[in-house]
């Protein structure tokens, strides 16, 4: 196999015709171009009506208005600041929040750049006429432009439009795994629709329906007849000298191309890369959970737990005296679960069941491989009153009193019991690296749907995601999408 592979030439990667077949199929615009004017036009749109609304205002108020030659280069500094800060690049995810923060940023820096220089140049201007009230319009706009933009994008994502057919070179465990994980998220934009591997290890067919269209050789055929814009370059048994020859190829044709890094597990987003000559070295720079920004983030953790116990008292008083009327006592149910550096606490929630009336129920339930629980292991005694405080996790309230107390943080891996514990320890990959950090109200794998009865290897994965990407940021975002989630409008953005 390696002797054909190194002898594999450019030409048998994919011949002249079908490259040419492949081009004239493929779309005018390249995708990611597309996106930037999409994006662009949206922003251009946005600050023509901050413009025209803060003229108007300014007429019917009787305030004087920006000059024209300072509100056009406030706007295009701002869209050079946006380019600068990547919102014009079609990204995998739409990262809806992080973007929203990064036009604020912009926006407010331009506004501020071009206030410095008209002070410098010893302009007259009212400052809060001529500045504060179109960086003010310009942000509303903005933003709002933005949120409803990402909106119909994803809507339109998940009814199959704008979906790019994607290859995905490697037919193992890590590209079924990718290939899954896209089908899941139809929202991502990518839908796989065969493998290309010479020696495929898994039958791709059977796991997930997807053939493997062919090998090395034969990119250009299987690029024109499933019409392909991404491919996804996994592990394959292949050489690396046929695998850069059909990068260079793909790049050749017009397609993107993204690779899955070797050690991926260990490839946070914050990292460096530095070169010796050609060769890269990236260095990792994880979050540790034992410095000093997570010590912060446990202290306003309990400041933010004792913040909103007052706020939400009304709540909790309520479903304290419903409790206690339809279910008698006692109010707060009580379970052992296991916490940082493997500790054990009791996790307080509301009742929601029944006590029951026969023997108690084993405590030995062993789950199906890699299925998490879904609550009810037993007879389910929930009432109609406990169904609803499950529906809107009133009942998870309580524990803002475990974050009080320390055993909890407000965002952070949810914590189980220890029999299921001692099970994934065995089963599954990484999953005791989750008790590096407090267990969490809510968390980075609950956001993302994995909750109830759902895979504890991809919740194992997404929070040591969140341990090793760590950020008060982060921690904000998880909390806003848990509160979207709450609302029942969770956008499959973030």
């Amino acid at each position: 196999m390696v002797e054909t592979a190194l002898k594999t030439t450019p030409a048998e990667l994919g011949g002249v015709e079908g490259g040419a077949a492949r081009a004239e199929a493929r779309p005018r615009l390249a995708p990611r171009t597309a996106w930037a004017f999409a994006c662009l036009a949206v922003d251009l749109t946005m600050l023509v009506l901050a413009a025209l609304a803060t003229s108007v205002g300014a007429s019917v108020g009787g305030f004087a208005s920006a000059p024209v030659t300072w509100t056009f280069l406030t706007g295009g500094l701002t869209l050079a600041l946006f380019r600068g800060r990547g919102l014009y690049t079609l990204r995998l995810r739409l990262r809806l929040l992080d973007d929203v923060r990064a036009v604020i940023a912009a926006t407010t820096l331009a506004a501020m750049i071009v206030l410095s220089i008209r002070i410098l140049l010893g302009d007259t201007l009212s400052i809060e006429a001529e500045s504060i009230r179109p960086w003010a319009f310009a942000l509303v706009y903005l933003v709002s432009g933005r949120i409803a933009f990402y909106w119909t994008q994803a809507s339109a994502r998940a009814e199959g439009e704008g979906i790019r057919p994607t290859l995905i070179v490697g037919a193992g465990r890590i590209g079924c795994l990718t290939a899954r994980r896209l089908l899941e998220r139809p929202e991502l934009g990518l839908k796989p629709v065969a493998f290309l591997d010479k020696e495929p290890l898994v039958d791709s067919r059977q796991a997930l329906g997807l053939p493997v269209a062919g090998a090395s050789w034969d990119l250009d055929a299987v690029v024109h007849e499933y019409g392909i814009e991404q491919v996804i370059v996994t592990f394959s048994t292949a050489p690396d000298e046929v695998l850069l020859r059909l990068v260079r190829r793909c790049e050749e044709l017009g397609i993107a191309v993204s690779v899955v890094p070797r050690l991926f597990e260990r490839v946070p987003e914050r990292h460096s890369v530095e070169h010796l000559g050609g060769i890269p070295l990236l260095t990792a720079h994880p979050a540790n959970p034992k410095s000093m920004q997570f010590a912060v983030k446990y202290a306003l953790d309990r400041l933010l737990a004792a913040t909103a116990l007052v706020l939400l008292s009304p709540i909790l008083v309520a479903a304290a005296i419903a409790v206690r009327i339809s279910l008698g006592r006692p109010i707060l149910f009580r379970q052992v679960r296991v916490g940082r550096d493997g500790r054990t606490f009791d996790i307080l929630k509301f009742r929601t069941m029944r006590l029951p009336g026969g023997p108690p129920e084993p405590t030995d339930f062993v789950l199906p491989d890699d299925v998490g629980p879904g609550g009810v292991e037993g007879e389910d005694r929930r009432t109609r009153l406990g169904a609803f405080l499950r529906a809107s996790s009133i009942d998870e309230l309580p524990q803002l009193l475990n974050v009080l107390k320390g055993d909890m943080s407000m965002v952070g891996p949810r914590p189980e019991r220890p029999e299921f514990v001692s099970q994934f320890e065995r089963n599954v990959y990484r999953y005791g690296d989750r008790h590096r950090v407090k267990s969490g109200i809510s968390g980075w794998a609950q956001v993302h749907g994995l909750r109830g009865k759902t895979s504890i290897t991809d919740r194992a994965e997404w929070d040591n995601f969140y341990i090793e990407n760590f950020s008060l940021w982060l921690d904000l975002k998880i909390m806003l999408l848990t509160l979207g989630a709450l609302g029942g409008h969770f956008a499959k953005v973030e």
